[in-house]
């Protein structure tokens, strides 16, 4: 298995913006899904507010692996105006912006297969109709693809 370890990802801004992903831990649920999380480790935002991603890894009674890699954006509200006393309340998250993507993948199904299925995703998503070489290494292709959960 793969350690944990931090991840670097850009955003889609229109000026991406690079962010650093803290691994958080993973531990197994009642259920025997394997559970690893990350988050953002900003500073100049409250700990509730940081960018998240949470993986997950579970082998289904059907003997399916159900895979997903789930990134979570937090959004701040505005800050609005003080009171008659000139306090302003600190802003709180308005909303969770989350995008998830899932694998559901056959016991017999081979890391090819795998691959093939999430690149296909990976490159609607981005709109690519160029040959691309696949990326293989990193937590999400390491799970969707080897079925490798970070330790």
């Amino acid at each position: 298995m793969g350690q944990q370890a931090n991840i670097t990802v850009f955003d889609g801004a229109a000026s991406p913006v690079s962010h650093t992903l803290v691994g958080e831990g993973i531990e197994r649920l009642d259920d025997g899904t394997l559970k690893a999380t990350w988050k953002e480790s900003n500073a100049a935002i409250p700990d509730y507010a940081q960018i998240r991603v949470t993986q997950l890894k579970r082998k289904l009674k059907s003997g399916i692996w159900r895979v997903e890699t789930k990134a979570e954006v937090p959004v701040m509200e505005a800050v609005g105006a003080q009171n008659s006393s000139g306090y302003t309340a600190p802003p709180k998250v308005a909303y969770v912006d989350t995008t998830s993507m899932v694998g559901f993948y056959h016991e017999r199904s081979l890391v090819t297969g795998r691959r093939l299925s999430r690149q296909i995703c990976v490159n609607l998503g981005g709109n690519i109709s160029t040959t691309v070489t696949p990326v293989t290494t990193g937590p999400t292709p390491e799970l969707f693809d080897q079925l490798i959960q970070v330790s």
